[in-house]
């Protein structure tokens, strides 16, 4: 489906209707081992995170944005149909993405990815991903790739002094706060 130079793309927040859909575009890069896979369930209960983008005829892209708290939030799951790409879409999801992570002073966005290439013209500057422990927490300890990672981090914006943790001083501070 090629878009033509009056096709009117609107990019919104998720509904729940829309997971069908996520998940089918998504799974496209899963398939690949380019995206974690996200199970229809998971999108369900995470809907409220992505955004798409759409024309007449149904949705050509989505991303999401987790929240870890104001120091810190991830874009993920950025996905095109793969017959879309290259016309602006993923840009525009990003955009979009960064705008509501401004609207809530999220500090730093951060995001692991393939393609350091394309973020990089988006301002996002790599890093060492020791430096983001949240996501490390989260999705890296469980991931089976995790010792033969290939993906590179990325980040927008600063990282706060409670992201610069290193992860045993994170250990160390849950541990001391669980006394009080």
């Amino acid at each position: 489906m090629p878009l033509s130079k009056t096709t009117t793309i609107r990019i919104r927040k998720a509904t729940l209707p829309d997971a069908a859909a996520i998940h089918g575009l998504i799974f496209e890069y899963a398939r690949h081992g380019i995206l974690l896979a996200r199970s229809l369930p998971e999108l369900y209960e995470n809907i409220r995170d992505f955004t798409v983008a759409e024309d007449a005829q149904g949705i050509l892209g989505c991303g999401a944005l987790h929240f870890y708290g104001m120091h810190l939030g991830e874009i993920r799951s950025i996905a095109v149909w793969p017959r879309l790409k290259g016309r602006g879409i993923g840009g525009m999801i990003v955009d979009a993405l960064l705008a509501e992570a401004d609207q809530h002073r999220i500090a730093c966005v951060c995001l692991f990815t393939r393609i350091s290439g394309f973020f990089g013209h988006l301002g996002f500057t790599e890093v060492k991903r020791e430096r983001l422990p949240d996501k490390i927490y989260k999705d890296c300890l469980a991931c089976r790739r995790r010792e033969n990672c290939d993906e590179v981090a990325m980040i927008r914006g600063r990282l706060p002094n409670l992201a610069r943790l290193e992860l045993n001083q994170k250990r160390r501070t849950r541990r001391s706060l669980s006394r009080i």
